[in-house]
């Protein structure tokens, strides 16, 4: 009986030291509740400036993403097509994101085992200028269900990517990563 009682009182210690937040870098980043719903990742992803690999919370300056990204989509067959968006939560200032979220870039048909550069450019790549704060930069990958035509929205402002997702019936995404930026002679990060 001691032992069980032990053990009870070793368990309830080790509860109480164990964190009750989560340590995924989405949710940590709110890019989880604000952008997308929870979501298992379930196809490999790279996102990639010049030698720069992007990773969730990572900072880059405006000058190192001004081209468009190399973005590789796993997968194993290429019958299988994404969709790729790009967002910015907190524009024009993460104080007052009353643009939440701007839409970047939008790639839909991308066949799995190629990138973005094979799919179809819905809207073209703006490269991120933030004037004002830390903006945090995410990329939504979703599995279509098939390929469709999918319309630019009229503007880049007030994009939601939930709505989207729902409107082309794409589900809860496959894949998604941030990074951080703020304008180039911007210091410090990011805190949460």
């Amino acid at each position: 009986m001691c032992v069980n009682q032990r053990h009870i009182v070793f368990s309830s210690e080790l509860e109480l030291a164990m964190p009750t937040t989560s340590r995924n870098p989405l949710v940590v980043g709110r890019v989880i509740g604000e952008v997308i719903e929870h979501f298992e990742s379930s196809i490999p992803f790279r996102v990639s400036y010049g030698n720069r690999e992007v990773n969730n919370g990572c900072e880059l300056k405006p000058s190192q993403v001004v081209n468009k990204p190399r973005v590789s989509v796993g997968g194993d067959d290429l019958r299988n097509f994404y969709t790729l968006v790009l967002v910015d939560p907190d524009a024009p200032s993460p104080s007052n994101p009353n643009f939440r979220e701007y839409l970047h870039w939008l790639v839909t048909d991308i066949p799995a085992t190629t990138g973005a550069s094979f799919g179809n450019e819905v809207v073209s790549y703006e490269s991120p200028r933030p004037t004002m704060g830390i903006h945090r930069l995410v990329f939504v990958l979703f599995r279509q269900q098939y390929r469709q035509r999918v319309y630019a929205p009229g503007w880049r402002q007030n994009f939601n990517t939930r709505e989207f997702a729902e409107l082309y019936n794409l589900g809860l995404p496959v894949a998604a990563v941030f990074f951080n930026c703020q304008r180039e002679t911007g210091s410090g990060g990011r805190t949460f």
